[in-house]
């Protein structure tokens, strides 16, 4: 099974893509769709649909795992994320993939055994399972990778969104 895992941002969304068979990880591919805030915001939409759409093409994905939207205060940048996210599940959707959220409790008890973890025991995590030289940067990515391993770990029923 190929599994696009998927962090959600406006300037940085990041993907990991691994392959999952006999419960071993394969890393196939990992990396970032980037955008420009001197981009509008239709643009910058624009590049992550596109990119993430090139990317289930590309890589023949079977399921994808997509974080879902964790914010404290700022309301501004929480509804830009959030439309990164969109049209990153509606690529998804218009390539008929089974697509999946978890939260970053979901996430961290995926791929740490603990909901609690903290990010550089997650990142550690990450580079340990796929057998990584070292941790990709930027943290985005390695949370990318981070959803991509939590997918493969879940029993799959509990949210499926489409």
């Amino acid at each position: 099974m190929i599994v696009l895992g998927i962090d959600p941002g406006i300037a940085i969304l990041g993907y990991g893509i691994v392959e999952y068979k006999g419960n071993k990880f394969r890393v196939i591919d990992y990396g970032s769709v980037q955008t420009s805030s001197k981009l509008s915001t239709l643009q910058r939409l624009e590049r992550i649909y596109k990119g993430v759409d090139t990317l289930i093409k590309q890589y023949n994905v079977d399921e994808i795992g997509i974080e879902e939207l964790f914010f404290n205060k700022n309301v501004k940048t929480a509804i830009t994320v959030a439309q990164a996210r969109g049209v990153a599940m509606l690529a998804c959707a218009h390539n008929n993939i089974k697509t999946y959220e978890y939260t970053p409790l979901q996430v961290k008890q995926g791929v740490v055994g603990y909901g609690r973890a903290e990010k550089f025991q997650v990142q550690s995590m990450v580079k340990s399972l796929l057998n990584l030289d070292k941790i990709p940067k930027p943290d985005d990515v390695a949370d990318a990778l981070a959803v991509a391993i939590c997918h493969c770990h879940s029993n799959k029923f509990e949210k499926m969104i489409f």
